[in-house]
């Protein structure tokens, strides 16, 4: 049974919530990160080797944890958006997007009549295999799904006014390290053309009622941006949270 996305309806209401990538394929990373308080895990398919299995894996702990689970997709298709719906991601986040029409073919492939075509099923992991009513679950699914779409290149910046009205699009996502790339100035996120653009974009956002995101390296960073008004914040990933807690206890060891 689809369960109820609080931050869905939360982000309409102004509300900022913290969550963190998972590139790791075991199930009790979720588990930890929901008992840290995140609010929401970002499993990431677009740069791990996640198969289908483990997606499903991660999916179920988050269930069993409360943690609201987001897939990313590793591009805007219309297969990968349905198995991670239909295994029971409460939303998806799909990168590359850079056209109104890109946008537009999220939405179509999201969502059910009468907002999009996504191809339906009662019997999918996310409907209680057949357990639930088929309307009510596909009235539930289009009431609980949130979108994902990224402002990372320099079309999608020439573009943005268009994409930012097309309907349904619950959170405009921006990455800094593409931008970095689409702006000239590779590998360098905090150059203050980047920082300036991603300014701007934020405030476009605002201007048009649609919730920003976006990644943090740590609580400083996540702090100013929630200042700033991004609502939807991907602090590190479990990888790095790791590698950071590792790196500290053998400094603090050999010192």
């Amino acid at each position: 049974m689809i369960r109820e996305n609080k931050i869905k309806a939360g982000l309409k209401e102004g509300k900022n919530y913290i969550g963190t990538f998972v590139k790791m394929t075991d199930a009790s990373s979720v588990e930890i990160i929901s008992m840290c308080g995140f609010d929401f895990i970002i499993i990431d398919c677009e740069h791990t080797h996640f198969s289908k299995e483990t997606v499903v894996s991660l999916l179920r702990a988050s269930d069993i944890s409360g943690i609201t689970p987001i897939v990313r997709v590793r591009e805007n298709d219309r297969a990968q958006i349905l198995h991670a719906l239909d295994s029971g991601a409460l939303g998806v986040m799909v990168p590359e997007t850079s056209t109104k029409e890109s946008l537009q073919k999220i939405v179509e492939d999201t969502f059910y009549y009468p907002i999009g075509k996504r191809g339906y099923t009662a019997s999918s992991r996310a409907a209680g295999y057949g357990f639930m009513n088929p309307a009510e679950y596909a009235k539930e699914a289009n009431r609980n799904i949130m979108t994902i779409a990224y402002v990372e290149t320099s079309e999608a910046l020439e573009n943005l006014d268009e994409m930012l009205t097309v309907p349904d699009i619950d959170v405009m996502w921006i990455g800094p390290m593409d931008l970095s790339q689409s702006l000239g100035v590779i590998g360098e996120s905090k150059h203050p053309i980047v920082l300036d653009t991603i300014d701007k974009i934020i405030e476009k956002c605002k201007n048009s009622g649609i919730a920003t995101g976006t990644i943090a390296a740590n609580a400083a960073e996540a702090k100013k941006l929630i200042d700033k008004g991004v609502q939807l914040i991907g602090l590190s990933s479990d990888q790095a949270m790791i590698s950071y807690a590792g790196r500290q206890f053998i400094s603090q060891l050999k010192k």
